[in-house]
């Protein structure tokens, strides 16, 4: 039993999962820092307002915290921000370099000139419509 539970904790998918959940941990509190303590005060300086807590309505003995959701939708919205132009958009734009000269790959398939169907590149008949290609 206890070899079966060494064999599954040493597999490299377990350690590379495990890895990668600590590091996103990590990355979540600098992206979470970073908007806290830099684009909010920021929007605080341009706009007057640096928290919306405080904003409610009471309908019928009942608090309605618009508020609250509105600090936690700003927050949601400025860590997207930070994620996409800190890291996907600099990512993408290494990875395209990286591709830079790169060969298109050759095309495994081609279309029907009858129904349009994609179809095998060797095919001398499309499956879809029976036609000679």
């Amino acid at each position: 039993m206890l070899k079966g539970f060494k064999q599954f904790i040493l597999r490299g998918n377990v350690i590379e999962l495990s890895v990668a959940v600590v590091m996103g941990a990590a990355f979540g509190a600098v992206i979470a820092a970073f908007v806290k303590d830099l684009l909010t005060p920021l929007i605080a300086a341009i706009f007057g307002k640096p928290n919306f807590e405080e904003l409610k309505a009471t309908v019928n003995n009942s608090t309605f915290l618009y508020g609250d959701f509105l600090n936690a939708l700003i927050a949601f919205l400025l860590i997207a921000l930070a994620v996409y132009f800190f890291v996907v958009a600099p990512m993408n734009h290494l990875v395209q370099r990286m591709r830079r000269g790169e060969a298109a790959p050759d095309p495994t398939s081609k279309n029907c000139p009858e129904c349009l169907s994609e179809i095998p590149i060797a095919a001398r008949r499309c499956a879809f419509c029976t036609s000679s290609v």
